[in-house]
């Protein structure tokens, strides 16, 4: 197959791998964001979820190769990518629908996906690294879909989580473009606490991307409640033994637990309003 040759195997797998990975921790965070919604999420629904953040991410592979890879090999660098998603989902689903699943439904599915994705998101014009009006019209896209697959159309929390995942893939995948290796990546995910759920964040320095949030806090206001959860870049806690990560999850509930309370003490002020949307302790 086309994801074989080389000088981009190594890159082909690398973003295969961090598109799946995405995807799946995106779908997570989302159901986290609508836990309502997301107890009557049928399997069907879920699995629209999370090809739709690959479909994105397609584009966003797309958009980012034309910096990296010669125009006249663009397009079987894309179609190379397309099969190496198809292999590493076939080989993360292969356990769970067993040795009679017909394999190529998968790569049609795939193969739709890929389609799909060129007809909703080519016809935006932005800098795929710089922030830019366009470019949020191109994540609210991809929100309002994911909000009506999860029956919460309008969801303010759905819509922040959805375009979270969606630009925190962005610096992830230009690192591996640029040669930084997989571990700089950024998307939701990060170990449960019992009792704080957790997202991440990532953010560039600059244009330069080489900057990326290893932890980050985020305080939501919700009525007259306050929500402060924190999370942790998902490669990052891959590389940590289970005892550093059983510290980093005791300190850092107690960093939100202070970061929380005191966001909660000035955030309904006046001097304060402006934060009742969303806040970031």
């Amino acid at each position: 197959m086309a994801v074989s040759q080389k000088p981009y195997s190594k890159l082909l797998q690398e973003l295969a791998t961090l598109m799946v990975g995405v995807a799946g921790e995106s779908v997570t965070m989302v159901k986290r964001s609508a836990p309502d919604q997301a107890l009557k999420l049928k399997q069907p629904s879920e699995w629209k979820i999370y090809l739709e953040f690959l479909k994105l991410m397609f584009n966003l592979a797309d958009r980012l190769s034309v910096y990296h890879v010669p125009i006249q090999e663009q397009p079987q660098f894309m179609d190379s990518l397309e099969d190496a998603v198809t292999g590493k989902l076939k080989a993360i689903l292969e356990p769970a629908l067993g040795p009679d699943n017909d394999e190529m439904e998968i790569t049609v599915t795939i193969g739709k996906a890929v389609a799909e994705s060129r007809r909703m998101y080519e016809r935006f014009r932005f800098v795929v690294t710089e922030d830019s009006r366009v470019k949020e019209e191109f994540f609210a896209c991809l929100a309002e879909r994911v909000t009506q697959l999860i029956a919460a159309p309008g969801n303010g929390m759905v819509t922040s989580a959805v375009t979270l995942c969606a630009s925190a893939a962005i610096p992830a995948m230009k690192s591996l473009f640029e040669g930084v290796g997989p571990s700089v990546v950024a998307a939701q995910g990060a170990p449960e606490s019992r009792d704080r759920e957790e997202v991440t964040d990532a953010s560039t320095g600059g244009t330069t991307g080489n900057e990326i949030k290893l932890v980050s806090v985020m305080s939501t206001v919700q009525g007259e409640e306050v929500e402060t959860r924190w999370g942790l870049h998902p490669r990052f806690r891959q590389d940590l033994r289970s005892e550093e990560t059983q510290e980093l999850t005791r300190l850092m509930n107690r960093v939100t637990q202070i970061l929380g309370e005191r966001y909660a003490a000035v955030a309904f002020s006046a001097d304060w309003a402006s934060w009742h949307q969303i806040g970031h302790a």
